[in-house]
């Protein structure tokens, strides 16, 4: 049986010990906080994922948790990298992460009595595992093909439904120089996987090049319909969910990244739209496009307080109730929330913020403190509030009524995901994209 080491035990490396250790393959997991290698080995998270404790829980006879990189920790068939690559202050991705973990695994690989495939799956700019990963390894005397094979291999998981995307991918990319590490790596996928998933073999700077091109033309389709959701605003009798509904079904287009909103947020697309334009300035390429997106995906915040302007006027003092603080719903993540920012935007025209949120209260008392107001039933929002913004489009806020929106003492709602059907003349209920 296979034995494999997950190195770094964020969102993408847990959801692929949960998923590996369920099938019953021994999977050692790696990382450096002590503190969340501590909670592990007791079953806890310290991140809301849907099915992620259940699958977690389900393999657990077969996981090993440890803080340390050593003979004893990475020998094993597969090795998987999946630190995280964040931006620098010159706003380039940091690869300090992936470096040093190279370097630990480079230091005790002659060590090993498996000769193992090192699987980049961490998001890094192309070029990164033949320009960086690999000097490092062979800096300790170590050659490809002999002490070890290197391959990269990109995920494609969305944070809400990292499990299913895990059990279930749209495709399996396996990047590599060498066809004998690909096939090895692709057998081990297709023991797990069903008869018609689909797999790309490639080589390791295509496939890095693959994730990045990925997620900057899901940015790309996003800012596309939220530019039409601002055009559709301001025409009377437009509706951008129509407007989506008919281009998703030309088959060229899918529905699929089609909900208009106010705007892209979370730990994947900003950050690598940004690494994608920096790289590609890098090279000699101005990428006006990726620019574009990037833009206007900031833009959205000013449009929904240009509408809140519009309807309250000064918002100095203003009372304003915020539903929704992660990204997107079903997780608990707020880096780059769109709610978060507005947030920020609204504290500096000294308006007093009110929010509620499923799961991600506690990240956001992280970040505010005492700043803004938290409430713990969503209804206290229109108790407390002039007005109130739906940002995160959980399934509970559907239960929003008249009634509620009455207690608001301006009686503007502002529906930025279009998730309710109010109609009532009392309430001015405005829908990010419905032009009135």
């Amino acid at each position: 049986m296979k034995k494999v080491t997950v190195i770094g035990l964020g969102f993408v490396g847990l959801s692929l010990v949960s998923f590996l250790s369920s099938k019953g393959i021994k999977v050692i997991g790696i990382d450096s906080n002590e503190k969340k290698i501590t909670r592990l080995k007791e079953g806890i998270t310290d991140f809301f994922e849907p099915k992620l404790d259940y699958y977690l829980k389900k393999g657990r006879k077969y996981q090993e948790f440890h803080t340390k990189i050593n003979s004893k920790t990475i020998n094993s068939d597969f090795i998987f990298i999946t630190v995280g690559t964040p931006l620098d202050d010159q706003n380039n991705i940091m690869l300090n992460f992936v470096k040093s973990v190279t370097k630990s695994i480079s230091e005790v690989l002659k060590d090993l009595t498996i000769k193992p495939s090192i699987i980049l799956k961490s998001t890094v700019i192309p070029g990164t595992a033949i320009n960086t990963v690999k000097p490092i390894l062979e800096k300790s005397g170590n050659q490809e093909g002999l002490d070890y094979n290197l391959l990269s291999n990109p995920e494609f998981l969305r944070e809400g439904s990292a499990i299913n995307d895990t059990i279930y991918p749209h495709v399996v990319v396996i990047g590599g120089e060498n066809l004998e590490s690909r096939k090895k790596l692709l057998q081990f996928y297709k023991k797990m996987y069903s008869k018609k998933q689909e797999f790309v073999e490639t080589n390791n700077t295509t496939a890095e090049m693959i994730k990045y091109a990925n997620n900057a033309f899901l940015a790309t389709k996003i800012s596309f319909i939220n530019s039409l959701a601002n055009i559709c605003q301001n025409v009377s009798g437009t509706n951008v969910d129509d407007v989506a509904k008919v281009m998703g079904m030309d088959p060229r287009i899918s529905k699929l990244f089609l909900k208009a909103g106010p705007g892209y947020g979370g730990s994947c697309f900003p950050k690598d739209v940004q690494a994608f334009i920096s790289f590609s300035k890098s090279i000699g390429y101005n990428p006006e496009l990726l620019e574009a997106v990037q833009s206007n995906n900031k833009n959205q915040i000013s449009s929904i307080v240009s509408i809140l302007e519009k309807n309250l006027g000064n918002l100095n003092n203003k009372k304003i109730g915020i539903l929704g603080l992660s990204f997107k719903e079903n997780t608990d993540d707020i880096r780059e929330s769109v709610s978060i920012k507005l947030i920020n935007n609204l504290l500096k025209k000294k308006s007093k913020i009110i929010v509620h949120d499923p799961k991600a209260i506690q990240n956001t008392k992280v970040k505010f403190k005492k700043k803004i107001e938290y409430c713990e039933e969503f209804e206290n929002i229109f108790n407390l509030s002039d007005c109130a913004i739906l940002m995160t489009p959980w399934e509970n806020y559907k239960k929003i009524s008249p009634n509620m929106i009455k207690k608001l003492s301006s009686k503007v709602f502002i529906d930025t995901r279009r998730m309710l059907k109010i109609e009532d003349k009392e309430l001015n209920v405005i829908s990010l994209g419905i032009g009135i």
